[in-house]
């Protein structure tokens, strides 16, 4: 009996798997955006000095300002602010790759839209930084209380004086990009990715470290306030609600420019071709070839063809004893 599809289904078929060498230049390209956008976005000094004080004095107001007995557990005591300042110059840039590639390689069902939310809560941060240029608590004024743990400790590290990034590399990175504290914002992105999917306590554990002691870290070495953690994770909060509609764009764009390949139809050729052994089949273990007696329905002519013989035809096999008959005179 002829089989056939519910229409619209055989233009259906799964997503196609997503590639290395195609999402790392897209996540490069994401990021190398991000830290171009990071340089441009420097705005005026004495106004990013406002905002910061501004921040400052809410956060007071409200009894939020953790950021001053942290910063001063983290310069008298070295032990912490040490690590801090490690953990602060590094875990940033090397987690969140990290968690990437673990979830592109064992969760890759979820890697697109894990993938999305970051690159989106990215892109919105930047954002943030144009319009809201913010001086960190450690380019403040001394008088303020706050003490640049990464300028005291920078012997112990390959930071300079003047910034997280490497020594002599300072003016190549936008200080006054303090709100929001991605930061923050990726650390919480990691922590969902390992709490949702890392699947053992271990994980679980990190999946809430990770996060709180990173901000933890950026409120102690005075690289942001309170208040822009808030942000980082209002920002990662925004991401989310934006991912399903960004994929949505992303798949509509595809689709009208990007080129795929036509689905494969079943090919009918084979029903309509010629029998090239003229009907005969050889069985396992004869050297007599057995030919298929064509479907003859109930009261068909001898001379009907299969396809007038109909479905419900019984399928029985005789010698081919024409064939051989004839093969005998040959000889």
């Amino acid at each position: 009996m002829q089989h056939t599809e519910t229409p619209g289904t055989e233009a259906a078929a799964p997503a196609p798997r997503l590639r290395w060498w195609t999402e790392l230049p897209l996540i490069l390209l994401v990021y190398g955006f991000y830290s171009a956008g990071r340089l441009l976005a420097r705005g005026d000094v004495s106004g990013a000095v406002d905002h910061g004080l501004a921040l400052l004095r809410f956060e007071k107001a409200l009894y939020l300002n953790f950021e001053h007995p942290l910063n001063r557990l983290f310069t008298r005591e070295a032990w912490i602010g040490i690590p801090a300042d490690f953990w602060y110059a590094s875990l940033h840039y090397l987690v969140t790759p990290a968690v990437l590639v673990w979830l592109f390689r064992s969760r890759a069902v979820r890697y697109r839209a894990a993938r999305t939310w970051l690159m989106t809560s990215t892109l919105i941060g930047l954002i943030g930084f144009t319009l809201l240029p913010t001086c960190p608590p450690r380019l403040l004024d001394a008088s303020h209380g706050f003490v640049d743990t990464m300028a005291q400790y920078s012997s112990y590290g390959w930071w300079g004086g003047a910034a997280s990034a490497p020594r002599g590399m300072g003016d190549m990175t936008n200080q006054y990009a303090a709100m929001p504290s991605l930061h923050v914002g990726w650390a919480l992105w990691c922590g969902v990715m390992l709490w949702r999917f890392g699947g053992t306590r271990m994980t679980k554990t990190a999946a809430v470290a990770y996060p709180l002691i990173t901000t933890i870290v950026v409120m102690g070495t005075a690289n942001h306030y309170f208040l822009d953690a808030v942000a980082g994770a209002a920002v990662m909060g925004a991401g989310l609600l934006l991912t399903p509609a960004v994929m949505r764009t992303a798949d509509r764009f595809k689709a009208r420019f990007v080129p795929s390949a036509a689905p494969v139809a079943a090919d009918s050729s084979a029903a309509g071709s010629s029998i090239v052994s003229a009907g005969c089949q050889t069985s396992a273990g004869e050297r007599i070839p057995r030919q298929r007696e064509s479907r003859l329905a109930d009261g068909a002519e001898p001379g009907a063809s299969p396809k007038d013989a109909g479905d419900g035809a019984p399928d029985r096999g005789v010698p081919c004893s024409s064939a051989v008959e004839s093969l005998g005179k040959a000889r």
